[in-house]
């Protein structure tokens, strides 16, 4: 939970500030005999850290300071000396560009989280020229829906790496069956359809990935609301949420590109198929959100 918190570094910035003001009145005006209340002060420092990781480091020296004349002047000290005061300072200054560092170093991997899953999905598309960029897309149009929607931004990163990740499966399916002009045979259908299964048991090892949804999407993407779809015929409510989401995204950019198999729609044919099949193939609510993001034409350029 700690390490989702630290995707979000303004809520730190505000507890910083939220933390920096009760102390100011609690040394103040309610425990102005207290020298114990120093803690409160490392805290806040460490909140400063990592709230303002990405700021220079004249921001981070500032606000240290300002806390750390707070912190001397209001809790009582033996000795309240200019030395006493530059020995509190060192030590915050100390603690915030260590929390810094920290912060800096897990937007990092976080970073190359992303990067190294885009990677992972071009990969894949590239073996159909046809497809290329449609993991990308996939997950550009599902995060612009969820954010439509209000969903949090742990939700809009984990539905941005499940739409990335959403066809992985397809790397178990033969080249010969993915770019095959003409129709598919029942057969081959039926081999098209097990890669939401292998794309599952690719990375259900990754525990992040079974804990936040992810797995979800690539496992259910390709489920109906009607109940027809595959691997496992849910119905309705029973699909994740997010799933439902990337199934939308999925459907949209698959019918707007140039496939191997047919020419690419135009905009209106597309939408019109998408509301030809609210409440069988798509939620009906995730439909209506969708055309809402349509209408805003900047979140679907690529």
């Amino acid at each position: 939970m700690f390490h989702t918190w630290l995707s979000y570094p303004k809520y730190f910035r505000y507890g910083f500030f939220i933390l920096w003001s009760l102390g100011s009145i609690l040394n103040g005006f309610v425990f102005k005999d207290e020298n114990n209340m120093y803690l409160i002060y490392i805290f806040i420092v460490i909140l400063l850290g990592i709230g303002f990781y990405n700021y220079s480091a004249f921001v981070i020296i500032l606000l240290t300071t300002l806390v750390v004349t707070c912190r001397f002047y209001l809790i009582p000290d033996p000795l309240p000396t200019i030395t006493t005061f530059l020995s509190y300072l060192v030590t915050y200054l100390l603690i915030s560009f260590i929390s810094r560092a920290l912060m800096r170093y897990v937007q990092k991997v976080r970073k190359d989280y992303f990067e190294l899953t885009t990677a992972l999905a071009n990969a894949l598309d590239s073996r159909d020229p046809y497809t290329r960029h449609h993991s990308e897309n996939v997950s550009k149009y599902a995060v612009e829906i969820a954010r439509e929607m209000n969903l949090s931004e742990e939700l809009c990163d984990i539905i941005r790496i499940g739409g990335l990740l959403h066809d992985i499966g397809k790397i178990g399916i033969p080249e010969h069956i993915l770019r095959k002009k003409g129709k598919l045979t029942e057969e081959e259908y039926n081999i098209i359809k097990t890669h939401p299964d292998i794309g599952y048991k690719i990375i259900k090892h990754i525990t992040n990935f079974s804990e936040n949804g992810v797995l979800d999407i690539v496992l259910y993407h390709h489920e109906r609301y009607d109940g027809r779809g595959y691997p496992n015929g849910l119905k309705g409510k029973e699909i994740p949420l997010l799933a439902r989401i990337v199934a939308v995204a999925d459907t949209f950019d698959a019918m707007i590109s140039q496939r191997v198999y047919r020419e690419k729609l135009d905009l209106n044919s597309t939408l019109n198929e998408i509301v030809q099949n609210k409440g069988t193939q798509f939620d009906p609510d995730i439909v209506d959100v969708f055309l809402r993001v349509v209408e805003q034409p900047d979140k679907l350029d690529n």
